[in-house]
């Protein structure tokens, strides 16, 4: 088998029973199967001992790339000989081009392209294309347009040693696949030329670079060296370069393209002028030409992925190239939380539609960039053969196609709850209890027998939590009590409400009665929220009170209570899936507790209460038969992403840090370079929650506004002079 799993444990609970069953399914040619696997039970070892058995290339999907990044480094420990590889936005920010008619506002795209991640993407690519023991852990992004695998593998260059290879074909060859020439400042995806001797930093490693000697028209020695200190480190028989850039393009087809472009730029400003449409027609001429004149000077323009369709000489219509269209069609795929995956898939394709359709119908796209777009939904479910649904909470999508046998009748006022829209569900068949069952969440390609495979019992042995039921009335006053008996043990609470209003005014009414409390919701931004949960873990405060942000993705060992506010208010926030997940939070602790306040006990509430005690008496008969004492989960605590104490000690430990001077001699300028140097840093280590918080503190300096970094530089002062550095 190609794949080398290195694990010090072998499967423990109820692994070892998941891994055969689903290596079963696979077996078989199932096109569908489901891992309902709790918290805890290790998922993660579960997927990993699929691929191995699998033997092919895998995919695995995340639904946000800071999770995407926690399971690249465990498949990286699971899979250390093997090509385990990251494929996520490459973006730092983005901001993509949009237009608004009302106020006749267009905002520019804007970005940041992190270029660690760009690397990755690139090795993700040539190691798809050179490797059959390759694991790609992906966000969404794969699911959008990127170049042709037939362009990129043609223009690959395969370099020997004794090769008859002129030193000008070469360079016209690096040329060609978009490297540059500099002598002076090496990096990624440039060369350089010293006499016989050429020296290439592909773009898909790090600190290597790649030297070829000539002698005459022959290739004499390879050679990869240190990029820094230019020091040998290993002698080559042959290296393959790839392209130094993710859509590339034969100068045949480019050529092509052009004549493409050109020839619908004639037909859009033939109909705008037709339509009296002067200024959009005036405005499509200006920025298609000055592109057309960059791709044929540079062989690249600002947005070339908007002529994708042109490059790739696809029809009008036709689905992009992506990384799907780079893995043979036996991979296999992995959806890890695949309950908001999947809707998220379903829901790409829409709303980048409406934005570029605004674009298109004023003159600053061309109609083909409509083809430059993520995949619809029945696309992606044809590019992809096998499928593991990996979740707690499986959605309809995922039991309906894994349990063909055992149909789910899904309630028409229910459909938007359970996320069926962003699957464009449109033909119910209505039965006489005016319940409707969705036809098209059946893949009309299925086959087989596909399962639901349970992952219940937990090697800790932990339990989940126990449900209680309260009544609506006075249960703010017992949530006080609750929250004290529960600081009382040093532990802590979470509280959810149903809107921001009531999480804001409930913080501040338990805050009245000595309770160390804090809210989050949607509109604190996303490092604050890091830094509040980090609070909560470290005891600095003792209740968090949130809506829909105490959910999947949380890992707090330390909370053993968590309060269900108006939990009978069946919706999106208090449906099965939203119930289950969120009593999950309380099941890292060994006195976990969920109280619900209800006055009628829902449908959800049912559901939540039948699968609780289903998978408690499961754990508890298990622990027995195998005399296993639960133990609860530990968790080393994350360190401030924002302290000025830190940025204190940051700004010693740097010669280049803050510029210790008064406000009026303050040079913002060099403090925002001195922030995007550390952004850039901070990313490269796929440390995303603090680059978020430097690019905070960017647009605030940037904005005028005062910041952590600023307060801490007006501290630092001394007499007006010289700039001097602290």
């Amino acid at each position: 088998m190609p794949f080398q799993l290195v694990s010090e444990y072998p499967p423990a609970g109820d692994q070892a029973q998941a891994i055969e069953k689903l290596a079963k399914s696979i077996a078989a040619g199932n096109r569908h199967q489901t891992l309902l696997g709790v918290t805890g039970s290790g998922k993660t070892f579960t997927m990993a001992n699929l691929i191995a058995r699998h033997g092919k290339p895998a995919l695995v999907m995340s639904h946000n790339k800071t999770l995407a990044a926690q399971l690249y480094s465990e498949f990286k420990n699971f899979f250390p000989h093997n090509a385990v590889e990251y494929f996520v936005s490459y973006f730092d920010y983005y901001q993509p081009d949009a237009y608004i008619p009302r106020s006749d506002t267009y905002i520019e795209k804007d970005s940041s392209i992190n270029e660690e991640i760009e690397r990755l993407r690139l090795s993700t690519m040539g190691s798809l294309l050179t490797r059959e023991d390759t694991i790609v852990v992906a966000s969404v992004s794969c699911i959008y347009g990127l170049g042709s695998p037939e362009d990129y593998e043609g223009m690959m260059l395969p370099v020997h040693t004794g090769q008859s290879l002129t030193r000008a074909s070469f360079l016209d060859s690096l040329v060609g696949m978009l490297f540059e020439r500099n002598d002076i400042a090496f990096g990624r995806g440039k060369f350089r030329v010293r006499g016989d001797v050429v020296e290439v930093h592909p773009a898909y490693l790090d600190e290597t670079a790649i030297r070829i000697e000539f002698f005459d028209d022959e290739v004499e020695r390879i050679s990869s060296i240190h990029t820094l200190t230019g020091q040998v480190v290993d002698r080559l028989e042959s290296h393959t370069f790839f392209p130094a850039k993710q859509f590339v393009t034969p100068g045949d087809k480019l050529k092509r393209a052009a004549a493409a472009i050109r020839s619908e730029l004639d037909q859009r400003i033939t109909q705008f002028e037709m339509e009296g449409k002067l200024i959009e027609a005036q405005r499509l001429r200006m920025r298609t030409e000055y592109d057309l004149e960059m791709m044929s000077e540079m062989g690249f323009c600002q947005g070339i992925e908007n002529y994708s369709r042109h490059l790739t000489g696809r029809e009008p219509g036709s689905r992009p190239h992506t990384l799907l269209d780079f893995f043979p069609r036996d991979f296999l795929l992995l959806v890890d939380e695949s309950h908001a995956t999947i809707p998220q898939i379903g829901g790409m394709f829409e709303g980048d539609k409406s934005r570029k359709t605004v674009l298109v119908d004023h003159g600053f796209r061309l109609p083909s960039a409509l083809d430059n777009r993520p995949l619809r939904f029945e696309e992606f479910i044809e590019m992809t053969a096998q499928r593991v649904y990996v979740s707690a909470t499986p959605g309809p999508f995922e039991i309906v196609n894994s349990r063909p046998e055992n149909r789910t009748w899904i309630p028409v006022k229910n459909r938007e709850e359970q996320g069926l829209t962003h699957i464009d569900f449109k033909k119910l068949r209505i039965t006489p209890s005016g319940n409707a069952e969705p036809v098209e969440a059946f893949d009309p390609t299925r086959r087989g027998t596909p399962l639901v495979v349970e992952q219940i019992i937990r090697p800790t042995g932990l339990i989940d939590p126990t449900l209680t039921l309260r009544p609506l009335k006075h249960q703010i006053d017992e949530t006080i009590e609750l929250c004290r008996q529960r600081v009382e043990r040093h532990e802590r609470v979470l509280v959810t409400t149903l809107t921001k209003k009531t999480a804001e005014d409930l913080s501040e009414y338990l805050q009245g009665t000595g309770l160390k409390v804090r809210y989050i919701h949607a509109d604190i931004d996303a490092v604050e929220r890091v830094e509040i949960l980090r609070q909560l873990r470290s005891a600095s405060i003792d209740v968090l009170v949130g809506i829909n942000l105490l959910r999947e993705g949380l890992d707090l060992p330390e909370v053993s209570l968590v309060c269900i506010l108006d939990a009978d208010k069946e919706g999106f926030l208090r449906n099965e899936t939203s119930l289950i997940q969120t009593a999950g939070r309380a099941a890292r602790h060994l006195s976990g507790e969920c109280v619900l306040f209800c006055d009628t006990v829902t449908d959800s509430i049912q559901r939540l209460i039948d699968v609780t005690e289903y998978r408690r008496a499961r754990q508890i008969a298990h622990n027995e038969a195998h005399n296993i004492t639960p133990v609860g989960v530990k968790r080393a605590l994350q360190e401030s992403l924002h302290t000025l104490e830190k940025e204190r000690e940051h700004a010693e430990k740097l010669n280049s840090s803050l510029v210790a001077e008064d406000v009026e001699t303050y040079d913002k300028l060099r403090v925002i370079t001195e922030l995007e140097e550390e952004m850039r840093e901070a990313s490269s280590r796929l440390e995303f929650e603090r680059a978020a918080h430097l690019r905070d503190q960017i647009t605030a300096l940037k904005a005028g506004r005062p910041t952590a970094t600023q307060s801490l530089s007006k501290k630092i002062t001394y007499p007006k002079g010289p700039r001097r550095k602290k």
